[in-house]
């Protein structure tokens, strides 16, 4: 099952990876799961085939608003590669039920960090932070840790990489931007690990990408023109109700 309801779920996402510099897969892979009702490692593996063509789209529109570090989201993206093809081979050995709890707890995290830790004056940074070099060579850690989640959970990472931002003092839109440049390249191993281990539906994939590329566009433009403190606590909201769907799915599955 595709088509039009895969469509609308890579549109959705896409908004939410433009706006908020995620990669989209904490709305696409729950959705894949639970909506579609696709395999569990089949729903973490899919959503990166549409994740690189969003964040790409989403990245050149922040980048050429000035609201993008390129070369701090290239170092990030670079240093999480070989994370990511780490993380996503640890999928074969964890099976699909651990990967979706794991990613209904993330996301649930996530969801909390967006709520209780607001940005201090920081939502409506107007270009590129200029970080000084020794804050810059902190790309890796940021890389390493957003690249093994993203394997592992077949996120984009967006949801790591923009927190660690916004703690390094990047203000938020330049943030989200940046992300997005990471994004474009830590998810192409992952593509290419979970093809092999089976875990990607091509057709599947290219649906999700034709809504998810003119979504980000769409969400990169909403962000540009309005303050995101609003839209910020609803998105959170959104993820809290989303990673609790997707784990009492899970659990109650484990029940049956």
């Amino acid at each position: 099952m595709s088509g039009l309801p895969a469509v609308l779920v890579g549109l959705v996402s896409g908004v939410l990876s433009g706006m908020f510099g995620i990669g989209g897969g904490l709305v696409t892979t729950p959705s894949i799961r639970l909506v579609l009702g696709y395999p569990a490692l089949v729903a973490v593996g899919t959503p990166l085939v549409a994740i690189v063509p969003t964040a790409v789209a989403g990245a050149a529109t922040y980048a050429r608003a000035g609201l993008a570090d390129v070369r701090r989201g290239l170092a990030i993206g670079a240093w999480g590669i070989p994370a990511s093809v780490a993380g996503a081979a640890l999928t074969r050995l964890t099976g699909g039920g651990p990967v979706m709890l794991a990613t209904a707890a993330l996301i649930l995290y996530v969801s909390g960090e967006m709520l209780v830790r607001p940005l201090r004056g920081q939502a409506a940074g107007s270009g590129v932070a200029k970080p000084a070099e020794e804050d810059r060579r902190g790309a890796w850690i940021i890389g390493l840790v957003a690249g093994a989640y993203s394997g592992f959970l077949g996120l984009g990472g967006g949801f790591v990489i923009v927190p660690l931002l916004l703690r390094r003092g990047v203000p938020m839109k330049c943030a989200i931007g940046t992300s997005l440049v990471g994004i474009s390249l830590l998810a192409v191993p992952g593509i290419i690990v979970h093809s092999l281990l089976g875990h990607v539906d091509w057709t599947l994939g290219a649906a999700l990408a034709l809504g998810s590329v003119p979504g980000a566009l769409v969400g990169a433009r909403v962000t540009r023109a309005v303050s995101e403190s609003w839209v910020r606590v609803g998105f959170a909201l959104l993820l809290g109700a989303t990673g609790a769907w997707l784990a009492i799915g899970e659990f109650a599955g484990f029940l049956r």
